[in-house]
């Protein structure tokens, strides 16, 4: 549709939103709508803007802002806009692929690209 923001704009949308959380942490009330950039540029800025985030309350901790609100927040709505991109690529064709997180290998500030591999349920 004419008004459904793009992947490109929603992850933008979700660098900003990742941005502001760093700004709460921080004490600031700074916010920002960025234009979208090419798709890897999106994604660059999305690793480098929760490393950044995750740095901070690993040295620091949380700073101004408590857990609850850093989650209900900026964290929640990033949450609400991956769901977007993935409805988005469902309806192109393309669905991501399930995983299942209970069973995902998680480790403490391992925040960029490179991950474990993807814990499937029934594989």
């Amino acid at each position: 549709a004419g008004s459904t923001r793009t992947p490109g704009q929603i992850l933008a949308h979700i660098g900003d939103l990742l941005e502001w959380g760093l700004a709460k942490v921080e004490g600031r009330k700074d916010w920002r709508d960025s234009t979208s950039l090419p798709w890897e540029q999106g994604i660059a800025r999305f690793f480098a803007a929760i490393e950044v985030l995750d740095q901070r309350i690993a040295a620091h901790g949380l700073g101004a802002v408590s857990a609850e609100k850093l989650f209900q927040g900026p964290i929640a709505d990033a949450l609400a806009h991956t769901g977007q991109i993935a409805l988005l690529r469902r309806m192109a064709g393309i669905p991501v692929r399930p995983e299942n997180y209970l069973a995902a290998e998680i480790a403490a500030c391992r925040v960029g690209p490179e991950q474990a591999p993807a814990r499937l349920e029934f594989d």
